[in-house]
């Protein structure tokens, strides 16, 4: 509203909306529009024109049609202008609550790093007190252990001094006490010295007085000894019913004293037989008493227990298998029904189960088993017949029957043919005979041997029935791998028990691979090669068993396996160089083990040396005619005369004496066996 003033006066009115023009500048100071003589006072600088356009203005704004809206605009611009000034004032208030709140942040600030100053200084304060405390405890510490070491340095001190006084005071009484009591022995020896030499015929006579009176008591005394056991003596001679009493007694005591040692040695021989276990038994499922009260559960178990599979574990071909299943059958029957039991031999090449089996036909037809080598029975000598009793009578007291196998059997049971055999294993095999001579319904023989052909004829003759338990087959390796695979490696790596980890390869394939080749290896041969794959895992540092190391075992064994048989072919290649003789016309063959023999063998040693016999008795150059019983080749040539010169003879007698020769132990070899007895004549294994 300036321009109601005439503030504005002399210039256009500006429209409403646009912006106002500046103001023209001020006059300087000091200028007046009436001239500079009147005087200067507070009205002389006032204009009456601003009133008088201010007037002007209203009558014109009254006199306008837009007066109203030019109060109206006056009005707005006035209120923007208000709400302005409000608007300065709430940010100013805004910007000064914003200056509080940042001056009471930073009070809060400053009062919390003052209070952390505060906690620091007051922890230090407490840690530099601590400290001190510490320290004056430890001061006090070293100054109470000080005066304890002074204390105790003058109680030692004091304890030493007192000890050498006590010491020195000890050792004057004990040289008083020992001046004066050689003084006293002193004078008690001169004393007695002058007393002894002064009594001395008393003395001498007292002794004298002491020794008749003795002498004389002694004398008495034997003379009555003797009148009194004189006296009983004849008492007891006159009176015949003490004479009869006597001699009673004595005979009854000798009597009851003879029968207490023939019923002790009856009653021990009768418990030893049923309860003791033989020496010569290494193995039985017996239980001796002692056994029963050191393993009851043991015991408890096995009388609970049921009659196991007879091929449960054992792998065997499948027509041996048929065979031997047939054998558990009837002999589990016949022991059911009582009967009479077969002797069985098992022969074949070692390792293929016959032990094994030997155990688990015992547990399946209920038997009680028990295994001896023939072996023991050499070194025994003479009480090797006794033992050989000993055994079967302890068979005969089981109740559930027993099967006595006999491992090695050959060893004592050779031919007896032989010269070379000792008396007393003769005699041992003689009793063997004798026990075995008929069937039994209590025991049950069973017979194993790697070397058949050395048995004595009469214990053929006891043999009911033959199994060869030969080399197992592809089928049966492969089995045999895979049985073993998991009993030493699968089940540890599994179990988690061991320490045993197994690689990732295809465990069936890597079976069947192995199986074939091994060819030719025993069960046991391969039963060892399980127990070095698992030996092979332990030795590794990470206890894994990968595919290589199984393989680098394998071939290992392999080589060992051919190593073995080239031994045993050089053996038998030397065996028949011994046993082939240029008399006989043909080559002399010797089984391998287990193997049927040949219809050919090599001549008794009475046949070699016969030749030579008839030679020296008959005229030189006369021929003789071959022996009958001479087997002849099997090309039907006729054996050469030999009734030649000289030293064919000899040379005959010394390869008969090469066919009777022993080894460094004394047992007779196997060249002497063959010849010693001839074999079959329809080629039946031996």
């Amino acid at each position: 509203m300036s321009w109601l003033f005439g503030l504005n006066k002399g210039q256009p009115e500006v429209p409403p909306g646009l912006p106002v023009p500046p103001a023209p500048p001020a006059p300087p100071a000091g200028s007046s529009g009436g001239g500079g003589d009147k005087p200067k006072d507070k009205w002389s600088n006032f204009d009456p024109t601003g009133l008088e356009r201010a007037a002007q203005a209203a009558k014109d704004l009254d006199n306008s049609r837009h007066a109203k809206e030019a109060l109206d605009l006056s009005r707005m611009q006035e209120q923007s202008t208000q709400m302005e000034h409000q608007s300065k004032i709430k940010e100013y208030e805004a910007a000064v609550e914003q200056i509080k709140g940042d001056q009471i942040r930073v009070q809060a600030e400053e009062r919390r790093k003052t209070l952390n100053e505060e906690t620091k200084q007051h922890q230090a304060r407490a840690h530099f007190q601590d400290k001190l405390a510490r320290q004056r405890y430890e001061d006090q510490l070293r100054q109470q252990q000080t005066l304890n070491d002074e204390n105790l340095r003058k109680q030692e001190e004091s304890v030493q001094k007192q000890e050498a006084m006590r010491k020195s005071t000890i050792e004057h009484e004990m040289g008083l006490r020992h001046k004066n009591e050689l003084l006293r022995i002193q004078a008690e020896t001169k004393a007695r010295a002058q007393v002894e030499r002064e009594n001395a015929d008393i003395i001498r006579e007292q002794i004298r007085l002491k020794a008749a009176e003795h002498r004389q008591t002694v004398l008495e005394s034997i003379k009555t000894a003797g009148a009194v056991f004189g006296e009983g003596f004849r008492a007891f001679v006159s009176d015949w019913d003490k004479v009869t009493a006597t001699v009673a007694g004595l005979t009854l005591l000798a009597v009851g004293v003879y029968s207490a040692r023939s019923a002790t040695g009856v009653a021990g021989r009768y418990i030893e037989a049923r309860l003791g276990k033989p020496s010569l038994v290494r193995e039985t499922s017996r239980f001796t008493v002692a056994e029963a009260i050191k393993h009851p559960v043991k015991m408890a178990k096995r009388l609970k227990s049921k009659p196991q599979d007879a091929l449960e574990g054992v792998v065997l071909s499948p027509s041996l298998e048929e065979r031997v299943r047939d054998i558990a059958i009837a002999t589990r029957n016949t022991r059911q029904n009582h009967g009479l039991y077969r002797n069985i031999l098992m022969y074949g090449p070692p390792g293929t189960g016959k032990t094994l089996f030997a155990k688990k036909l015992a547990m399946h037809s209920g038997m009680d088993y028990a295994i001896m080598t023939g072996g023991d029975v050499a070194p025994m000598g003479r009480d090797g017949v006794t033992a050989i009793h000993k055994v079967f009578d302890w068979a005969g007291t089981s109740r559930r029957g027993l099967l006595l196998f006999v491992d090695e059997a050959d060893a004592f049971l050779r031919k007896r043919s032989t010269e070379k055999i000792s008396e007393d294993l003769r005699a041992t095999l003689n009793a063997f005979l004798y026990r075995t001579g008929e069937q039994s319904n209590k025991f049950m023989l069973v017979l194993a041997s790697n070397q058949p052909e050395q048995f004595d004829w009469a214990i053929n003759d006891r043999i009911d029935e033959m199994v060869n338990f030969a080399l197992p087959g592809p089928d049966e390796r492969e089995r045999l791998v895979r049985l073993y695979f998991d009993k030493y490696v699968l089940e540890p790596a599994t179990g988690g028990r061991q320490r045993m980890k197994l690689a990732q390869f295809d465990y069936g394939q890597k079976c069947s691979d192995i199986a074939k080749r091994i060819e030719g290896m025993s069960g046991r041969e391969i039963s060892k090669l399980g127990v070095a794959w698992q030996a092979a895992a332990y030795s590794s540092q990470d206890g894994v068993l990968t595919e290589a190391m199984i393989d680098a075992r394998v071939d290992e064994a392999f080589k060992q396996h051919l190593q073995k048989m080239d031994w045993l072919h050089g053996d038998e290649e030397a065996q028949t160089r011994t046993l082939t003789h240029p008399l006989a016309g043909a080559t002399a063959a010797v089984g391998q083990i287990g193997f049927t023999l040949p219809l050919s063998e090599a001549p008794e040693a009475q046949e070699v040396i016969a030749p030579v016999l008839e030679s020296s008795t008959k005229l030189e150059g006369e021929s003789l005619a071959p022996l009958s019983d001479i087997d002849q080749p099997a090309e039907g040539k006729s054996a050469p005369p030999a009734g030649q010169d000289c030293d064919d003879a000899v040379k005959a007698a010394t390869e008969a004496e090469s066919l009777v020769a022993t080894d460094s132990e004394g047992k007779v070899t196997e060249k002497q066996d063959k010849a010693a007895s001839p074999p079959p004549k329809d080629g039946t294994p031996v």
